[in-house]
C-alpha cells in the first residue's frame, strides 16, 4: 500500500463528494463568494427541515413557533453577508455551528441529519486552511454524538452513516488536524469503527465505504508518526488523565501517554491551541493515541480460529495494521510502547494467524511481516526466527500437512523476502551464526532448492516460484560483488585453546572488521557443536571427548561447560540428556544444577517455567531421577521468585503435583480424571503449613488440562507450534540476545553462505531448465547460472564452477552422440540447447580463471562443434601480429610457418569445408554429383540461428585471450586439450580421431604461443604430448606434421623471449631427430626450412653447446637429402660466413656439418668447395678467440686448450675431405688443410699440439692417400697423382714453415724421420704400373729444399753421439734411398770434409735419436 496523497495535492479525493459542477471553490481572498456558498448550504438544509422537522407549528405566528435549528441557520445566512463577518477570521468556525447543532439534535430526522452532514462537509471543504483546531474538535464531538430518529429507512440511515464518515475523514485530513488532540482522534476512530460494526447488517456499499474510511483514518493518523521525534514532549509537565469514554465503545481511552511515558507537546499556532469549552489547552495528537489505536487493532486479533470462523474481522484488522506499519515505518522504534506492542502482542497474534487455513489471512500476515522486516528488523530478531521456523518452513512444504494454497502463499512470501537484497545474509549472520538460534538461512535455502525440484510431476507454478526465490538470493550475492573492488580475505577459523563458547562477545557489531570475524567464529563453533552432538548421540562419552579435542570443552570437564553444551546445542538426543541429568553420579547432579541455572524464570508462572524446562530434555521415568530433576528446577525457580512461595519445598511439591496432574489428565489409561477440587485438596498446607491461593491453583489446574506438558519433547529442530510458554521464553530471550547485524551490501559472508547452498542451487536450476520449455523460465535459469558463475569465480570456488559447467554441457546437446539426421538444424531449432551453449561459453570467457576440470567438458563441446563445422576459422589462432606471421623465404621457398598454425596443410585426407560460413554455404550449395533438395525456409532459419549463437559464444576468445587466464586455470586448459586429443597410437586411427587430435594440438600450440611469458608452466605437458606423438608415429600423417611444425614454431617464437628456457626449447628439437625414417623423409624439406628460419631469426639467442648441437645436427642431416640440402647448407653458411655467428659453443658442430655438406654428392661440387672454404676461413675465428682468451688463470688455460682441440678437429675434418673421391674436392681440401696448418699465427698452439697434428692428420693423410692410390681403381679416384703431389708439397711446406717450432720438440727426430719415410714411399709409388714422373721429379727437389734449410739452421750436421746413430746418419740413410746425389748437392766435398773433421762436442743444433 502506498502513502496517502498529501493534503492539497492534485488528484481526486476518493472519499470527498464530487463538487457541484456549477460551483467553483471560491478563493479565500473573496469573502463574497464564500458567503454565497455558506448561504447556499444553509438554504439547502432549511429546505429539508421545512419538510421533515418535527415541532409544533403556529400558522398565525411563524416566528414565535420557529425551531431553534431553523433560527440558527437563518442567523448564519445573515451573518455570512454582514460586513463584520467579511472581515472576521472566525467566520469559518461560526459557519459550522448551525450544522453541528443539527447533527447533534435528536429532533432532526435522518434526512435533516444527512443534509446537515453534507453541508458540514461542504463548508469544511470550502473554508480549508481557515478552520482552526477547535472547530475540528467540535466536528468530531458532534459526529460522535450524532442522533436522529429511530425507525428511519435503511437507505436514509446508511446515507447518514456515510456522511458521518466523510466528516470524520475531512477532519483528519484538514491542515489543522494535528490540533485535534489524542482524545478526539481516538473518538474519531472509535466512531468510525462503530459504523463499520453497524455496517455489517447494512448494505454492501456502506460496508465497503465504512471500511475504506476506517482505512483512510488509520493511514492519516499514522502518516504523522515519522514527524514526531522520539524526544518530543520528554520534558513536558504531567498531564491529568483524559476523560473516560463510553464503555460500550470498542476501546476506551486510558491514560493518554506517548511511547516514552510523557505527554505530547508539539508547537502549533495559538489558534490551534485555543482553549476548548472546559478551558483546557488541547495539545496536538501524537503517540498516546497511536498506542491506543494500535493496541485496539491488535486486540481485534484476539480470536480463536475454529470451524465456522469468520475471517472478515481479523483480515480487516490485519489490513489496518499493515497500513499503520507502512506509514509509521521505522518511527515505531523511537517509541518504546509502540515498539513493545509490535514485538509482543502483534507478533504473537501474527504467529497465531500465520497458520490460518485462509489464504487471505496468511497472505496479509506475510505482508505485515515483510513490512516489519523492512522497517523494524533490528528490533525483531527472535520474532523473525519464530516466524520463519513456525510458519514459512512449516507451510511451504506439504509434508507437514499444509494445503496447496498455504504452500503457495508461504512460498510467495518467502520469495518476497528473498528479493530483499540483504535478507539472506542477515538471516545467516544473525541466526545461522548464533548457537542459540536455528539455521534459518540454511533451511530456507534447502527449502527453495527442494521446492524447485519437480519430482515425478510436471513443472508447476510452485516450482517456478521457488526458482525465482533461489535466483533472487543468487542475484543478491552477485550484486554485492559489484560493490567491492577486491575479494575480502577470509582466514580459516580455528580454536587453539578452550574458551567458554557461550560467553564470547563481539566488541563492535557496527564494524564489519569486528563482527565478521565474530560471526564466522561463532558459526564454526556451532558446526563443531552439531558434530559433537552427533557423536554424543551415538556415545555420550566419546561425544564429550570429541568436544574436548576441538577445544569446545575444557580438558578437565566442569559441570558448567557440560550444562551449557546441553542447553545451547541443537540436535542432541533428549533421552540421553535426560538420563545424564537424572543420574545420581555427583558430577551429573552438579551438571543438572548448572543446567537449571541457565534458565530465567523471573516473573513467570510455575507451569510456564516447568514447560520450558522440560522441553529441553526428556524427563526420566524413574521416580528418583524425576525428584532430582524437579529439585534442581524448584531451587532455580524459588531463587528467582522467592515471593511466590514460603520456601523452595513448596515449589518442589507443587511441581511434583503438576507432573502428576499432567499424567492424570492426558494419559489415556487413566479412566477417572482428577477434578479441580481434588487438585486443590491435594495441595493443602504445602506453603509453609498454609494453603496456596485457590485462584492460583485453579489457574494451574485449567492450564494443565487445556495444554499438556509434554514430557517427551520433539527431537532435534522440529517445526513446533508457538505455544504461550514458548512465546514468553522468546520475549525473555529477546531482551538479552545479541544485537541484530544489518547487512551493508558487502560480500563478507557470501563465501560461507554460497558454499552451503551452491550444490542444491545448481541442481535445482538445472532441473527446472531441463523440464521447462518456456522461454521466460529458461532465461530466468540462465540468469541463475550466470549469477552462480559470478559468485563462484569471485570467491574462488572452483569446484562449484566446474559442477556448473558440467550441468550446462549436458543441456547444450552437443555431447549427445546419437545419430541425428541434421544435427545443425536440430541445434538451431532447440532454444534450450542454444541458450545453454551461449551461457556455457559466456562463463568460459568471463570466468575461465576459475574453471579447473570443467575445461574437459567445455572442450568436448568445442570438439563437437568442430566436427559439425560450426567453429570460426581462426579458433586456433595464436593472435600474433600479421607482421610477425609474415614468413621469410629460404631459397625462394616460403617457410610453412608463414601460414597461421591452423592453416598448415596436412598430409592425408583433406578436411571438409569448415567454419561457420563454410557450413552455411554447404547447406545452400547443390552438389551436382549428389543431388539434394532445396533447403526449406525452416532449415535456413535454423541454420541462421545456429550461426548467430556460435558468433555470440566467442569461442576463439577462450584461446586467443588465454594469456589473461590465471596460471592454474591455464594449466588445466592445456591438460584438458591433451586429454581430449587422446593418446597417440602406432596403429592408424580413424579419420575422426585423427582430426580431433590435430585440432586439439592446434589449440594447444595456440595457447602455448599466446602465453610465452608463462611457457615454463605449460612446457612440460606440451613437450610430453608432442613427444608421444612423434615417438608413436611410423607413417606420415597430419598429426605428426602438426606436432613437428608446431614444435618448431614454438621454438621460433619463444627463443627471443625466454633465454632461461632456450636450452629446454632447443633440446625439444631432438624429437625431430627421433622421427621414423619415413616420416622424416616426408617432411625433411619443410623441417629444414623451419630450422633455417629459426637459425636466421634467433642465432644470437642460442648460447649453449647443447642447443647448437641440436640445431646443427638437424641441418647436417639434410646434407644428403636432394630437396632439403640446399636450404640446410645456406643455414650453415649463415652461421659460419665470416664467423658471424660462430662461437666456441657451436664451432665443432659447424665444422662437422660443413664436412658433411662437403662430402655430400647431392649438390654440385661448387657447394663442397664452398663448404671447404667455410672450414678454412673458420681458422680466423680460432685465432680471434685465442687472442681474446689469453691471460693468466686456470679458466684462460682451459679456454686455450679448448681452442687447440677445435683446431685439431678442423684439421681432422679437412683430412677426411682430402680423401674424397672427387678430384676437385680432394685437392681443394688439401689446399684448405695447408691453409689451416700454416695460418696459425694467432692460435696459441703448443708443441704437443703440433705433434698430434703431424701424427693424426698429416702422416695419416699421407698414408691414406697412398693406400687409396694403390688399392683403388682410377675410376674411383681420378688423377690421384695430382693429389699426391699436393700432399707432398703440403707436408714440405708445413714442415719448413714450422721447423723452428718443431725442432724444439723432444720427438723432433721421430717426426723428421716420419717425413722422410713417407717421401721415400711416395717416390716409389707406381701409378698404372709405372712410377710417377711428377713425384720422381718433385720429391727430390722438395727434400733438397728441406735439407738446405735444415743445414742452414744448423739442425742437420755430421756428429757421432753416444748411445746411437745421429740425426745425420738417419737422415742420409733415407735420403740416399730417394736420391743418391742429394748429399753432395747439399754438402759439397769441401764442406763435407770440414764437417767430418770437426770434433766439437754436441751442441744445441744436434738431436739425438
Amino acid at each position: 500500500m502506498g502513502r496517502p496523497r498529501p493534503l492539497g495535492a492534485g488528484g481526486i479525493d476518493p472519499i470527498a463528494e464530487e463538487p457541484h459542477p456549477h460551483r467553483a471553490r471560491p478563493d479565500g481572498r473573496d469573502p463574497a463568494a464564500l458567503a454565497c456558498a455558506i448561504s447556499a448550504e444553509a438554504s439547502a438544509v432549511l429546505a429539508v427541515m421545512r419538510r421533515g422537522l418535527r415541532h409544533p407549528r403556529a400558522a398565525a405566528d411563524d416566528a414565535a413557533a420557529e425551531h431553534p435549528l431553523v433560527a440558527s441557520l437563518r442567523a448564519l445566512r445573515r451573518l455570512a453577508f454582514s460586513p463584520a463577518a467579511a472581515a472576521a477570521a472566525a467566520l469559518p468556525a461560526a459557519a459550522l455551528r448551525p450544522f453541528l447543532d443539527a447533527v447533534r439534535s435528536e429532533d432532526a430526522g435522518a434526512a435533516v441529519t444527512s443534509a446537515s452532514l453534507a453541508a458540514l462537509h461542504e463548508v469544511m471543504a470550502l473554508t480549508g486552511p481557515a478552520l482552526p483546531g477547535a472547530a475540528l474538535r467540535e466536528v468530531v464531538d458532534a459526529v460522535a454524538s450524532c442522533r436522529f430518529e429511530a425507525g428511519a429507512e435503511p437507505a436514509a440511515e446508511e446515507a447518514v452513516l456515510m456522511r458521518m464518515l466523510q466528516a470524520l475523514l475531512a477532519c483528519l485530513r484538514a491542515p489543522a488536524a494535528p490540533a485535534l488532540g489524542d482524545q478526539h482522534v481516538c473518538t474519531a476512530v472509535n466512531t468510525c469503527f462503530r459504523v463499520v460494526h453497524q455496517a455489517g447488517a447494512k448494505g454492501e456499499l456502506l460496508q465497503r465505504f465504512s471500511r475504506h474510511a476506517m482505512h483512510e483514518l488509520i493511514r492519516s493518523i499514522f502518516a504523522r508518526l515519522p514527524q514526531i521525534g522520539s524526544a518530543d514532549g520528554a520534558d513536558a509537565p504531567a498531564k491529568p488523565e483524559m476523560g473516560g469514554m463510553d464503555k460500550n465503545h470498542p476501546f476506551g481511552i486510558r491514560q493518554m501517554e506517548n511511547g516514552n511515558g510523557s505527554y505530547m507537546s508539539e508547537p502549533v499556532t495559538s489558534d490551534e491551541n485555543a482553549a476548548d469549552g472546559s478551558g483546557l489547552i488541547v495539545e496536538p495528537y501524537g503517540v498516546p493515541c497511536m498506542v491506543e489505536i494500535f493496541h485496539f487493532l491488535c486486540s481485534l486479533l484476539n480470536v480463536v480460529e475454529q470451524i465456522g470462523f469468520d475471517e472478515d474481522l481479523p483480515l480487516f484488522a490485519l489490513k489496518l495494521i499493515n497500513s499503520a506499519i507502512e506509514l509509521g515505518g521505522s518511527s515505531f522504534r523511537k517509541h518504546p510502547k509502540l515498539l513493545s506492542l509490535v514485538q509482543d502482542e502483534l507478533f504473537r497474534n501474527l504467529m497465531q494467524f500465520g497458520l490460518s487455513t485462509s489464504p487471505l489471512i496468511l497472505s496479509m500476515v506475510c505482508s505485515i511481516t515483510l513490512n516489519l522486516y523492512h522497517h523494524l528488523r533490528t528490533e525483531l530478531k527472535l520474532q523473525l526466527e519464530a516466524f520463519f521456523s513456525c510458519i514459512i518452513l512449516r507451510l511451504a512444504q506439504p509434508r507437514f500437512g499444509a494445503t496447496y494454497h498455504q504452500q503457495e502463499v508461504a512460498m510467495e512470501a518467502l520469495v518476497d523476502f528473498c528479493r530483499q537484497k540483504d535478507f539472506m545474509v542477515e538471516m545467516y549472520a544473525n541466526l545461522d551464526c548464533d548457537i542459540t538460534c536455528r539455521n534459518v538461512f540454511e533451511e530456507l535455502a534447502n527449502l527453495l532448492s527442494k521446492s524447485a525440484f519437480p519430482i515425478n510431476c510436471p513443472l508447476s507454478s510452485m516450482h517456478i516460484l521457488a526458482l525465482e526465490g533461489l535466483i533472487a538470493v543468487i542475484q543478491g550475492m552477485a550484486d554485492r560483488i559489484g560493490n567491492v573492488t577486491s575479494r575480502p580475505e577470509l582466514m580459516p577459523v580455528e580454536l587453539d585453546e578452550y574458551t567458554p563458547f557461550w560467553t564470547v562477545k563481539c566488541e563492535n557489531f557496527s564494524d564489519p572488521q569486528h563482527w565478521v570475524k565474530f560471526v564466522r567464529q561463532r558459526k564454526y563453533v556451532k558446526r563443531r557443536l552439531m558434530i559433537g552432538a552427533d557423536h554424543f548421540n551415538r556415545d555420550p562419552k566419546k561425544g564429550l571427548e570429541f568436544l574436548q579435542g576441538t577445544h569446545l570443552l575444557p580438558e578437565k570437564l566442569d559441570p558448567q561447560s557440560v550444562a551449557c553444551f546441553f542447553r545451547y546445542t541443537a540436535g542432541l538426543d533428549k533421552n540421553l540428556v535426560g538420563d545424564f541429568l537424572g543420574n545420581h553420579d555427583e558430577f551429573c547432579v552438579q551438571v543438572l544444577h548448572e543446567f537449571a541455572q541457565t534458565f530465567d524464570f523471573q516473573e513467570m508462572n510455575l507451569d510456564t517455567a516447568l514447560r520450558l524446562f522440560l522441553e529441553t530434555f526428556r524427563l526420566p521415568g524413574e521416580s528418583q531421577k524425576i525428584q532430582r530433576v524437579l529439585e534442581a528446577f524448584s531451587d532455580r525457580y524459588y531463587e528467582q521468585s522467592p515471593q511466590a512461595f514460603a520456601n523452595k519445598d513448596t515449589a518442589l511439591l507443587l511441581s511434583y503435583s503438576i507432573i502428576m496432574l499432567n499424567t492424570d489428565q492426558h494419559n489415556m489409561q487413566v479412566k477417572k480424571k482428577m477434578t479441580e477440587e481434588d487438585f486443590i485438596k491435594n495441595n493443602r498446607n504445602i506453603n509453609g503449613g498454609s494453603d496456596l491461593p485457590r485462584e492460583m491453583l485453579s489457574e494451574l489446574y485449567h492450564s494443565i488440562c487445556r495444554n499438556e506438558i509434554k514430557t517427551t519433547p520433539e527431537q532435534g529442530m522440529g517445526y513446533f507450534e508457538m505455544s504461550p510458554s514458548r512465546w514468553i521464553d522468546l520475549m525473555r530471550k529477546s531482551k538479552s540476545t545479541s544485537p541484530y547485524i544489518v547487512g551493508d551490501s558487502q560480500p563478507f559472508l557470501d563465501h560461507d553462505m554460497f558454499a552451503v547452498m551452491s550444490g542444491p542451487t545448481i541442481a535445482a536450476i538445472a532441473v527446472v531448465f531441463d523440464h521447462s520449455e518456456h522461454e521466460e523460465v529458461l532465461l530466468t535459469c540462465v540468469d541463475g547460472f550466470l549469477g552462480v558463475a559470478k559468485i563462484s569465480a569471485f570467491h574462488h570456488l572452483e569446484d562449484v564452477l566446474d559442477d556448473l559447467v558440467v550441468s550446462l554441457c549436458k543441456f547444450t546437446t552437443l555431447l549427445n552422440t546419437s545419430l541425428v539426421e541434421e544435427p545443425v538444424t536440430a541445434f538451431g531449432d532447440d532454444l534450450k540447447a542454444r541458450l545453454a551453449t551461449e551461457t556455457l561459453f559466456t562463463i568460459a570467457n568471463k570466468y575461465g580463471d576459475y574453471i579447473r576440470t570443467g575445461w574437459r567438458n567445455v572442450l568436448d563441446c568445442i570438439l563437437r562443434l568442430h566436427k559439425l563445422g560450426l567453429l570460426p576459422a581462426r579458433v586456433a589462432s595464436d593472435a600474433a601480429d600479421d607482421s610477425e606471421l609474415s614468413a621469410e623465404t629460404v631459397q625462394g621457398k616460403a617457410a610453412p610457418s608463414a601460414i597461421p598454425t591452423s592453416h598448415i596443410p596436412v598430409m592425408g585426407t583433406p578436411r571438409k569445408s569448415s567454419g561457420l560460413m563454410g557450413r552455411f554455404s554447404q547447406l545452400l550449395s547443390l552438389d551436382s554429383e549428389e543431388p539434394r533438395s532445396q533447403p526449406t525456409e525452416q532449415q535456413l532459419a535454423a541454420h541462421q540461428r545456429t550461426l548467430q549463437t556460435i558468433q555470440k559464444c566467442r569461442i576463439d576468445s577462450i584461446f586467443t585471450e588465454s594469456k589473461f587466464l590465471l596460471p592454474e586455470s591455464l594449466l588445466q586448459l592445456a591438460r584438458a586439450l591433451i586429454w581430449a586429443a587422446g593418446r597417440p597410437q602406432k596403429v592408424a586411427s580413424s579419420p575422426d580421431d585423427e582430426d580431433t587430435a590435430v585440432f586439439c594440438l592446434e589449440l594447444l600450440i595456440a595457447i602455448t604461443l599466446n602465453n610465452r611469458d608463462r611457457i615454463v608452466l605449460l612446457w612440460q605437458g606440451v613437450y610430453e604430448h608432442i613427444a608421444n606423438i612423434v615417438q608413436s608415429t611410423v607413417m606420415p600423417c597430419a598429426l605428426v606434421e602438426k606436432a613437428i611444425f608446431g614444435l618448431l614454431r614454438i621454438c621460433q617464437r619463444l627463443l627471443p623471449y625466454k633465454e632461461n628456457l632456450a636450452d629446454e626449447l632447443l633440446r625439444s628439437l631432438q624429437l625431430v631427430l627421433k622421427l621414423d625414417a619415413r616420416v622424416a623423409d616426408a617432411y625433411c624439406e619443410n623441417i629444414t626450412q623451419e630450422v633455417a628460419r629459426l637459425v636466421k631469426a634467433n642465432a644470437a639467442h642460442i648460447k649453449s653447446q647443447m642447443g647448437w648441437r641440436t640445431v646443427v645436427l638437424l641441418l647436417s642431416f639434410t646434407a644428403r637429402h636432394p630437396d632439403a640440402s640446399e636450404v640446410g647448407f645456406e643455414a650453415i653458411v649463415f652461421i659460419m660466413s665470416e664467423g658471424a655467428h660462430l662461437s666456441m659453443a657451436n664451432y665443432t658442430f659447424c665444422v662437422e656439418a660443413s664436412r658433411q655438406f662437403a662430402e655430400s654428392r647431392v649438390g654440385l661440387v661448387d657447394r663442397s668447395i664452398r663448404a671447404l672454404d667455410l672450414m678454412a676461413d673458420s681458422v680466423k675465428s680460432l685465432a680471434l678467440w685465442s687472442q681474446e682468451t689469453k691471460g693468466a688463470g686456470e679458466e684462460a688455460e682451459k679456454g686455450l686448450e679448448a681452442i687447440r682441440e677445435m683446431w685439431l678437429k678442423l684439421l681432422q675434418a679437412l683430412k677426411k675431405l682430402s680423401l674424397d673421391q672427387r678430384e676437385e674436392v680432394r685437392n681443394h681440401a688439401l689446399a684448405s688443410l695447408q691453409r689451416c696448418l700454416t695460418a696459425t699465427e694467432g692460435i696459441c698452439l703448443q708443441s704437443a699440439t703440433w705433434s698430434h697434428a703431424f701424427d693424426l692428420v698429416i702422416f695419416a693423410l699421407l698414408d691414406d692417400l697412398l693406400e687409396n692410390s694403390q688399392n683403388h681403381s682410377q675410376k674411383d679416384y681420378r688423377n690421384m697423382e695430382g693429389s699426391l703431389v699436393l700432399a707432398m708439397k703440403l707436408v714440405a711446406k708445413v714442415y719448413l714453415q714450422l721447423l723452428p717450432d718443431l725442432f724444439g720438440l723432444s720427438s723432433f727426430c721421430k717426426l723428421w724421420l716420419g717425413v722422410l719415410s713417407r717421401m721415400e714411399k711416395y717416390i716409389k709409388i707406381k701409378i698404372r704400373g709405372k712410377r710417377s714422373d711428377k713425384l720422381q721429379e718433385l720429391i727430390p727437389e722438395l727434400l733438397k729444399s728441406v735439407l738446405v734449410v735444415m743445414k742452414n739452421k744448423g739442425i742437420l750436421a755430421k756428429r757421432s753421439t753416444i748411445g746411437g746413430d745421429s740425426l745425420w746418419e738417419l737422415t742420409w740413410l733415407h735420403a740416399n734411398n730417394i736420391s743418391t746425389s742429394l748429399q753432395s748437392e747439399v754438402f759439397p766435398s769441401q764442406e763435407y770434409e770440414q764437417l767430418s773433421n770437426a770434433g766439437s762436442p754436441r751442441g744445441p743444433n744436434t738431436v739425438e735419436v
